[in-house]
Formats: structure tokens, sequence, C-alpha cells
């Protein structure tokens, strides 16, 4: 996103946020836009709105007691209608969604044997990706899919 001379270009799959005065004007979508300065108007941002990948490790203990280390991918993007609560109400969304994870492998998985755990990871995987995408709806996020990748016990 640059500026010159009161012109801000916004590139694809991105959008970034008008604000007069420090308030939220509008949106601005890719393209070129004018947007004096000298009447209190600035762009902030850009907010991308392409398909991100979190990949997240989380420890946690069976049933069975033992440890086991869970590796799950969260593929995720901001939706475009909802582009300024994405932009405004999360500053580390990367750190919301691994928070949520934690939360849901920490209560499913101990209720799991070890052998259990490696059986339902389809059912696992499909409880997390609800749960998530749930939380982060009214942020502004939509999760695409959540995958549980990997799964050993802990050394």
């Amino acid at each position: 996103m640059g500026n010159l001379l009161c012109c801000v270009e916004v590139a694809e799959s991105t959008v970034a946020m008008r604000e007069t005065f420090g308030k939220f004007d509008g949106m601005l979508e890719p393209g070129c836009h004018f947007v004096p300065w000298f009447l209190g108007q600035q762009a902030r941002g850009p907010l991308s709105l392409r398909l991100r990948q979190l990949e997240i490790r989380c420890q946690t203990k069976t049933m069975d007691n033992v440890y086991v280390t869970i590796v799950t991918c969260v593929q995720y993007r901001a939706l475009v209608e909802k582009a300024s609560h994405a932009f405004y109400t999360v500053t580390n969304t990367r750190a919301q969604i691994q928070a949520h994870v934690f939360d849901v492998l920490r209560a499913s998985v101990p209720k799991l044997t070890l052998e259990e755990v490696f059986e339902k990871k389809k059912e696992v995987a499909e409880a997390l990706e609800e749960e998530v995408a749930e939380a982060m709806a009214p942020y502004g996020y939509e999760v695409m899919r959540a995958l549980v990748v990997d799964g050993h016990p802990c050394a």
C-alpha cells in the first residue's frame, strides 16, 4: 500500500480501512484511491483476504496417562464483508486461534486413550473445526478447515 500525493494503492487480495480523524470511514478495495491527508483522512492496513495456514503443536495427556503431542493445521481467512471487524477487533489472530485450538484439544483428548486418539483423528478434527469456526466468526474470520496432521507420544 503506497501513499503519494494523497493517492493510496491497495494491492490485490487485500483491503485497507479509511479513517477520518481516527474514526472508521469505510473500506478501500484493491485499486487506487484518493485519500486526502490534509482533510484528516488516512488509510490503515492492509488486511489480507488470502487463505492462511497456522500449524499448532499441543501437548496433552490421554485417559491412559500418556502424554501425546498433537499437530494441527488450521486454514482461515478474513471475510471481506466483515473486514472492519477483522481489522479492529483482534490484534493477534494467530494467538487467538491457537488459544481456541489448545482449549478444544485439552478438553477432548483426555477423554480418549492413546489408541483412540489415532483412531478418531477425523472426529477430533471435526470438533476442532466447528469450535474454532464458531469462536472466530464474530471477529470476521472464516475457518476453512482444521486438520489433525500428526500425533505421537512424547518421549
